[in-house]
Order: C-alpha cells, then structure tokens, then sequence
C-alpha cells in the first residue's frame, strides 16, 4: 500500500497473520468420526454347545469367589458393544483380555469400545494388541487395522498412524475412503511430509468436496508457499462447507489482508479489504475472543471504516488486553480524528509495549493534533534512544522543538 497511515498498520498485520497462521495450524485437532458398526466385523463365534448325554453327576456346585471365573466367550462383550452400552463392553472385554491375554477379539472389542468413549490412548493400546496378534496368527482383520489408525491419528500419534492409514487408502479394489484420505494427509503434514500432504488432502477433496478440513489445510499450505489467490479460493470453499469453522475464517481474513497490501492503492485492494471484512464478520459470528476480534479490527481499518473499527475493538480493550490490540484501537480512534480516545489507547499501548517504535509514531502524531508538544517533544527523545538512527523521529523532534516548553 501507498497511503502513509497504512505503513505501521502493515507490520502488525504481517506479524499477526504469521503468528494466527501457525496457532491455527498446530491447533487444529484432528476431527472424531465415528467408526461405522460394520468396522467391527463379524460377531465372535458362540460357545460350543453343552453335551446334553454328558453325566451331571460329576457337577458339584460352588460358591462363587469374587466375581467367578471370567470365560474366554466374548459374545456378551459384542452384544454391549453393539448396544452402545460401551462402558460396559470395554469393562468385560478388559476382563476377558486379563484372563485370556493371546484372544485378539477381547482386546479388539475393548478398543473399539475406548474409542467410542473417546479414551483414544487406550484405544490404540487395545487396538495395537489386537492387531499384533492377528498378525501373528497371520490373520490381521483390516478393521482393527483402521480402527488403531483413528486411535493413533486421534491420540495425536502420527508417527504411528501414518503407515496404517497408507495401508487404509491403497489396498488394491478397494475405493480410499475420504476420511482415511484426510486422516493420513493430517498424519503426513504433523510429521512433516507437506507434498504428501498436499496430495492427501487434495484426494480427500476429490472424494468428499465439502471436506472442510482438508480445504482449510490445502489453504493453510498454500499461505505457506505464498499462493494467495490458491489460498483465498480453498479457504472460502471451507467456510461455505462449514461456516463455523473459526480456523478458517480466521486465516480467509488474514490472507485477504496480505493480498490486499501487494496491490497498492487500487481498487484491487479495496476489494480485498472489503472481502476482508466480509471473513472477519463470518469469524465474529463464532468467535468473540479478543484474537477474533482484533483480526476483525485490523480488516476493518483496512477497509477505512474506522469508526465501525473502534466500536468493534472497545469491547476487548480492557485491563487484560494485549498492546496490539490497544495499538489497533488507537488507530481507529485516531484516523476517526477522535484523538482523545486515541491517546488513551496509545499510552497504554506504550505500557504494555515500551519499546514498540509504530506506537511511538502513533501517539506523537496525536499528542501534535492535540498540541500537546511538550509531551510529543519528551515522547520523539525516548523513541530516539530506542532508535538513535530513525530518520523520522530526528525530523519529528525538530518539528515540534520550538513549541515545547
């Protein structure tokens, strides 16, 4: 950009959309699908049947001890699992499993049922012992292969994750499935594998194109290598998916914010700026943090609608409130020509940040509208000694010398 009031503005912007960009990024946790019944596979093989000639002379009852004998059958264990009564099916799967620790089908039930408990590290134990010794009786049952990776992917666990999902989406006849595809391309991007990634998620799109998730990621990626127009256009397919999708609201509005200010002062621009404002209303309508806000602000100003700006910032400008977010309001306030508000939040950015130079700028600006020169006088001295070498400050300090007393 060309306009002079816009410069200090562009530093905290670029600041800001980096830092929001990668908060966003490690952020976004990986989202819980529910396993489909027919995952689990066939129900466990019933019990032989009792040998009705067999003598009953022989049986002498007992009086049970604790809670008896745990028996191999998981039949019952199944049965709860299938009644979603999961708490109960992973207690008498566990169970089965301490007595009888070599049957992958008690443990294979357990993990099932972890994971739709959301208990994702016991899942992926559970799920792993299965799976070991399906494999070792060279029986390995591809769902509880898929299971564990939703297990490891939801536990955070990519590293482990990450050669059952390619497993999961490349076994031959089999069409990938689209949450598969977004699981391994998450999985290849935490553990970074950015081109496989890219890939993943473009076949999860492919698959399901109204996979927000993967949209935000492939627009994520394409912020990363610079693409803005690429990133605009994935991030918006992702909010009209899911318009709550705050993570994607968020970097729209910043990527909107960085396009506009390599268009100079065009009517490019102010489209941009525009569309900017449009991504941070669709953030503020499931967001309200301070975060959320501010980016909202910074549009805003973008988009010279300063006194909207002001009211949109005051609400999280108090006690708690981060110097940027005070610097942005003192913006507002200033190009609003409301300059005793702008001073407010200027001096209390400059608390907050003593050795920020834009808010120096900023407040000696106002403290000259308000011909307050002394102050301005003593604040262009300070600013100096931060930055002895600074051109503009040398020039201020001269300016308002002769009307400081």
């Amino acid at each position: 950009m060309t306009r002079n009031y816009v410069r200090p503005i562009i530093l905290f912007t670029c600041i800001f959309a980096g830092s929001a960009l990668v908060a966003d990024a490690q952020s976004s946790r990986p989202r819980r699908v529910t396993p489909p019944d027919t995952l689990l596979g066939p129900a466990p093989k019933s019990p032989p049947a009792t040998n009705k000639n067999a003598p009953l002379v022989d049986v002498k009852p007992a009086k049970p001890v604790g809670d008896g004998p745990v028996s191999s059958d998981t039949s019952h264990a199944y049965a709860l699992l299938q009644q979603k009564q999961y708490a109960a099916a992973a207690k008498e799967a566990k169970q089965i499993a301490a007595s009888y620790p070599t049957d992958p089908e008690a443990w294979k039930i357990a993990g099932f049922a972890e994971l739709s408990l959301k208990q994702y590290a016991d899942a992926s134990g559970d799920l792993q012992k299965a799976l070991d010794l399906q494999r070792a009786a060279h029986q390995e049952d591809s769902h509880t292969a898929d299971a564990l990776a939703e297990a490891y992917v939801l536990s955070e666990k990519f590293e482990q994750a990450l050669p059952l999902l390619v497993n999961a989406t490349t076994r031959p006849g089999a069409k990938p499935d689209a949450t598969f595809l977004y699981y391994r391309g998450l999985a290849e991007f935490k553990t970074g594998k950015t081109k496989d990634a890219e890939s993943s998620f473009n076949a999860a799109v492919k698959a399901n194109p109204r996979d927000s998730a993967s949209l935000y990621f492939l627009g994520q990626m394409a912020l990363t290598h610079g693409d803005l127009d690429a990133a605009i256009a994935a991030l918006n397919r992702a909010t009209v998916s899911d318009p709550r999708l705050a993570s994607a609201w968020a970097s729209l509005t910043s990527a909107y914010l960085r396009r506009a200010g390599t268009e100079g002062d065009t009517p490019k621009a102010d489209a941009d700026n525009l569309s900017a404002v449009r991504a941070g209303e669709g953030l503020t309508r499931v967001r309200t943090d301070e975060e959320a806000v501010r980016l909202f602000g910074q549009a805003l100003i973008s988009a010279k609608q300063y006194p909207r700006a002001a009211a949109a910032l005051e609400p999280v400008a108090g006690t708690n409130a981060k110097a940027i977010t005070l610097y942005l309001l003192g913006v507002a306030h200033s190009r609003a020509n409301n300059f005793p508000k702008a001073i407010a939040a200027f001096e209390r950015a400059n608390t907050k940040a003593p050795q920020d130079l834009n808010v120096y700028r900023e407040l000696g600006y106002a403290y000259e509208k308000t011909k307050q020169y002394a102050k301005a006088f003593a604040l262009y001295q300070k600013a100096l000694q931060a930055a002895p070498d600074d051109s503009d400050f040398k020039e201020s300090l001269e300016r308002v010398r002769p009307f400081a007393k």
